[in-house]
């Protein structure tokens, strides 16, 4: 897009495996300590992979009203519970209403899942009759709908369902709006929890789930961990935000997304490489500049191979000389706001200059041939970095950040 309005980051929260805010999920990713443990259920589970990056001990009354916590699944608390943080730190407060050049965009790749199963449980086995609250709290534009009713935001207000996209999307979109002056802000990001005995067994199904350890791009790789949570972003113009003397984190540069239009589960190298060079065209930005990748990195033998392989048709010959880590063994893969979640660790990387590690790494695999950070840490130079979200229906999408001036 010519002569476009430039985009910060503001505000950021997050909610998940990790604890409670961003910076929890940064020290996380940045320290390589894994927050997969052994997953709690409700209900007893007949599954095999009994292993999860749950978010633990949340308790969304002490963070949510009584009056609006009836209405939320857990993955709305989750995420008004990060969007409270983000508002905080750019300096936004629930006072003034948010109004009509503000938009709430929300990803999510299946909405309140716990309710959805909850409310079959007790409608089909229990034979009782579900709340009234069942449907406002299930669909996926609750969660959006909850944040612009929270911050009096009314203008454009949708949930994006793209799978494992869903949240890159969301926040790209939100920041095209505000490029072509149709808004001036946006309160973007994504939640999850598809932590359940019925979806974890869905997911077995599948046989994608490693039993024991998440390490991608390694070789002896098995599978993923699901990971739950949400994170939220808040994006304005460049100019807007001086003008009220707020703070940039980080320039949201770039954003690209799209479709294989190939196949449902098996992705396809050309159409994510395709989607990581219209990312770079929208920042304006060369591969040259490109200092660290987090990359997709589900730990899955053809996701892993198959990434490598689309990154290498981008970057080419610099491609050994990139760090190109994936933090999903340390926090899960977040599904539909898995792209949030590590956008709040690619905005830490840029901010603090390191690039986090690829834990659980083991020995190198031929076929993806990259610099995985391996299990530790590297303090390094981080102007400009780039995120990948690639999701079942070969759904691409992508963002790139850069250090913003002031930051």
């Amino acid at each position: 897009m010519s002569a476009k309005r430039r985009v910060v980051v503001t505000g950021m929260g997050a909610v998940s495996s990790a604890g409670i805010g961003a910076d929890a999920l940064w020290r996380a990713a940045r320290d390589g300590r894994s927050c997969v443990g052994e997953t709690q259920f409700n209900r007893p589970y007949r599954g095999r992979i009994k292993i999860s990056a749950q978010v633990q001990g949340f308790d969304g009354a002490a963070h949510i009203e009584a009056s609006v916590l009836p209405f939320c699944d857990i993955v709305t608390q989750y995420l008004l519970t990060a969007a409270d943080e983000a508002m905080a730190q750019a300096g936004l407060s629930r006072a003034e209403p948010m109004g009509a050049r503000t938009a709430s965009i929300i990803g999510t790749g299946v909405g309140g899942m716990h309710t959805i199963e909850d409310g079959l449980h007790l409608a089909l086995v229990e034979q009782g009759r579900p709340t009234p609250l069942t449907v406002p709290r299930l669909i996926a534009s609750s969660p959006p709908s909850n944040i612009s009713i929270r911050y009096g935001a009314t203008g454009p207000c949708f949930a994006v369902a793209s799978a494992c996209s869903s949240a890159t999307q969301a926040i790209g979109i939100g920041a095209h709006l505000i490029r072509s002056g149709l808004i001036d802000r946006a309160i973007v990001g994504g939640t999850e929890d598809c932590i359940t005995n019925s979806s974890m067994l869905a997911w077995e199904a599948l046989r994608v789930l490693t039993p024991d350890v998440c390490r991608p791009f390694s070789k002896g790789r098995n599978g993923m961990i699901l990971g739950a949570g949400a994170a939220v972003f808040i994006l304005e113009s460049e100019d807007v935000a001086r003008a009220r003397g707020a703070d940039a984190l980080v320039e949201l540069a770039g954003y690209g997304t799209t479709a294989d239009a190939k196949d449902q589960v098996r992705p396809d190298a050309g159409g994510a490489a395709a989607c990581m060079r219209q990312t770079l065209r929208d920042a304006d930005c060369s591969e040259e500049e490109i200092d660290y990748i987090n990359a997709h990195g589900t730990g899955t033998t053809v996701n892993d191979l198959t990434e490598s392989e689309a990154l290498g048709m981008v970057f080419g010959q610099r491609l050994p000389h990139i760090p190109v880590s994936s933090t999903k063994p340390i926090h899960g893969h977040g599904l539909g706001a898995g792209g949030a979640l590590e956008l709040v660790v690619t905005i830490g990387a840029v901010r603090n200059s390191i690039a986090p590690p690829t834990i659980n790494w083991r020995e190198a695999d031929a076929k993806c041939p990259i610099d995985a950070v391996p299990n530790e840490a590297r303090p390094m130079p981080i102007r400009t970095a780039l995120t990948n979200s690639f999701a079942f229906g070969g759904i691409n999408a992508s963002l790139i950040v850069r250090r913003a001036e002031a930051a």
